[in-house]
């Protein structure tokens, strides 16, 4: 079956009213519909993804996309989440058992067994192993990245944005202009933001990770134009592997303005 067929029957709890019902219903005419197949709305994919399109809201609308998320957790979750990321309500569904992700073969993570842990625990370990790089291709490139910088990669905290982390002093945007410059990702300016997404999560965890039986089931990305044929997919291999270019991971959309 087609992977938009699979996502036409697919129903699940819309965010903004708690109801259950078609993924794809009453989504309008786009010249393309953006899905988008989250982890646990507390991983740092996730979160950081959500980032990505706040920040180029305005180039998807005026390019005719319509974006549609589901993420792994309950609606409380989903109000946090949307709360934290501005990502609409509306736009946002939830699968509490991964069953899309499943059903259409995303990579589940490490699901190594000790036979002394329970299901969760299990899921734990797994987690901190993945984390760690094994058997989560690029997390650890991508970790370091977010510390040493990236000259093809935007600048990510405007000059007089202030970012707060409830960890470190209030961190003005021009303050990572130390580090290397400007206009670019300068070192510790991601890290700095996904310190942010974290103690956001920790101090939430319960919210944010309602079962931690699916802690290390990765997402996917899929790009279908008006007649739902499908233009791009990329499937989660890692963690902090949500986008084949994580300098810029919505460069596949290739905006118009």
């Amino acid at each position: 079956m087609k992977i938009f067929e699979s996502l036409k029957e697919t129903e699940a709890l819309r965010v903004s009213d708690g109801q259950k019902i078609p993924f794809l219903t009453n989504s309008p005419s786009p010249s393309r519909l953006l899905v988008l197949l989250w982890s646990q709305l507390g991983d740092f994919d996730s979160l950081e993804y959500a980032w990505w399109l706040n920040k180029k809201s305005a180039e998807i609308i005026a390019n005719n996309i319509t974006v549609r998320a589901i993420g792994i957790g309950d609606r409380n979750s989903g109000l946090k989440f949307c709360q934290y990321t501005d990502f609409p309500q509306e736009n946002l569904f939830i699968d509490p058992d991964a069953s899309i992700h499943k059903k259409l073969g995303l990579y589940e993570g490490l699901t190594w067994k000790i036979p002394a842990l329970n299901q969760s625990q299990n899921a734990w370990v797994n987690l901190m192993l993945m984390c760690a790089g094994i058997g989560s291709k690029g997390t650890l490139k991508e970790v370091l990245r977010g510390y040493t910088g990236d000259k093809k990669a935007p600048q990510l905290i405007g000059e007089k944005e202030v970012v707060e982390t409830n960890i470190l002093p209030p961190l003005k945007g021009s303050f990572f202009n130390l580090a290397g410059g400007e206009t670019f990702q300068r070192p510790f300016e991601l890290a700095t933001l996904r310190l942010r997404n974290m103690t956001e999560v920790l101090n939430n965890w319960k919210t944010y990770v309602p079962d931690a039986a699916y802690l290390t089931q990765r997402g996917a990305t899929f790009l279908f134009d008006e007649n739902g044929e499908l233009l791009y997919e990329h499937r989660d291999q890692g963690i902090l592997g949500f986008a084949e270019n994580m300098s810029n991971p919505l460069s596949f959309l290739s905006f118009d303005s």
